[in-house]
């Protein structure tokens, strides 16, 4: 097996199959997906589902992953965009691969990972609030963070918080958020409110008429059913019959 030329790389097919015919190569094993970017003419590709879990398990969508479509010698260089779910499994069903220019800085987002311990939060003095948990930032397609680290151990007391200024500083990517932004802070514990016991209301039993079903027609109270009840009964009718 040859040595791979970039730490990552992932191989592609052509694909000419659309619409609801897709699902046909993802029962294949193959996650349909497109590449696009400046000046790059969209393609429609398909790539096999295994490489691809293995690399942006690695990569996520910070990290330049080289393309080769149908083992072409080119790589083309991408960022994993947008990854599409299935609202059900939550199987991979679609990708979108952004071409990217090596010598081009690019704005994208990076997730945010808390470091170090809160004496707040170990303390019970107060709850730890993520106010956002990915930040914008512009870099060199290359440069780009997997993550930015953001160190909480000064978090001590209710109202503390950490804002994008107080991040450091970087030579390989600037922030392109307020710098007054809140990525964390800490809130008071709010106490849980019980409501009041309210006595469970009687339900007064009352004698009540049969209801009429919509689309029946009522047959109480009919004229013919009155006479039919006021007509007085003959004694001979009264008289019980034989046994």
């Amino acid at each position: 097996m040859s040595k791979k030329e970039h730490e990552f790389e992932l191989s592609v097919a052509k694909r000419e199959i659309f619409g609801k015919k897709l699902n046909k190569i993802r029962k294949s094993g193959l996650i349909p997906a497109n590449i696009y970017g400046e000046g790059f003419k969209s393609q429609a590709v398909s790539i096999n589902q295994i490489a691809f879990h293995k690399t942006f398990k690695k990569a996520k969508e910070t990290q330049v992953v080289y393309l080769k479509i149908d083992n072409s010698k080119d790589n083309i260089p991408v960022l994993i965009h947008n990854v599409q779910h299935h609202p059900i499994d939550n199987k991979v069903i679609h990708i979108d691969f952004r071409k990217v220019d090596l010598q081009k800085k690019i704005e994208t987002e990076v997730p945010v990972k808390f470091i170090g311990e809160s004496e707040a939060v170990s303390q019970k003095k107060g709850v730890f609030q993520t106010i956002s948990d990915t930040l914008l930032v512009e870099a060199l397609p290359d440069k780009i963070p997997s993550q930015i680290e953001v160190d909480i151990s000064n978090l001590k007391e209710v109202n503390d918080q950490i804002q994008v200024k107080s991040l450091k500083i970087s030579t390989d990517y600037v922030f392109k958020e307020d710098p007054e932004k809140t990525i964390v802070r800490i809130t008071e514990h709010k106490e849980e409110e019980i409501a009041p016991q309210t006595e469970a209301p009687t339900t007064e039993v009352t004698e009540q008429k049969e209801e009429v079903v919509e689309g029946e027609v009522a047959t109480e109270g009919k004229p013919e059913e009155k006479k039919a009840e006021e007509k007085p009964v003959s004694k001979e009718a009264e008289k019980p019959k034989d046994a």
